[in-house]
């Protein structure tokens, strides 16, 4: 199977487990443990950062897969924060070159991150992959997190 058939079978069992679950941490949770398990040697830490109730210019780590999580991430500070002030995903292909880096665990070497939008259309959340593969992330995988994601959280 290529990446794309890996994406569209993950997409149809994340959807089906899903079907009635109106919980958005455990629908986070679904989502990053069939994620992480569909792409073992690719994605290394997978998971969400939740725009923070009480400060809502900052990101709580969320339901992952994978090695301990930065813990709160500012708006605008790292590969996340600037998904979530932007509101664009963010591919980059090696975070040892970008300046704004957050290094949670030295042993990521690329990252895309999504922004996450609930069915009123608000940020509620960023979605955070690290692989330790250089440039392990391009447009298909945007492609396709960003059509998942937004049939899970955008939907309902």
């Amino acid at each position: 199977m290529n990446k794309s058939d890996i994406y569209q079978s993950t997409a149809e069992a994340i959807l089906a487990v899903l079907d009635g679950e109106p919980n958005v941490t455990a629908r986070m949770a679904t989502v990053s443990c069939l994620l992480s398990q569909a792409f073992p040697d690719r994605f290394f830490w997978t998971g969400f950062y939740c725009v923070d109730p009480d400060k809502s210019k900052e990101l709580i780590v969320g339901p992952y897969q994978g090695t301990l999580g930065c813990l709160r991430i500012p708006f605008g500070r790292g590969v996340c924060g600037m998904a979530a002030a932007t509101g664009e995903t963010q591919i980059v292909k090696d975070v040892h070159a970008i300046e704004n880096h957050i290094a949670c665990d030295s042993r990521s070497n690329s990252e895309i991150v999504v922004p996450v939008y609930g069915a009123d259309q608000k940020l509620i959340a960023v979605f955070d992959v690290d692989s330790t593969q250089v440039a392990a992330f391009d447009e298909t995988d945007k492609t396709h997190l960003e059509d998942i994601l937004n049939k899970v959280f955008s939907k309902g």
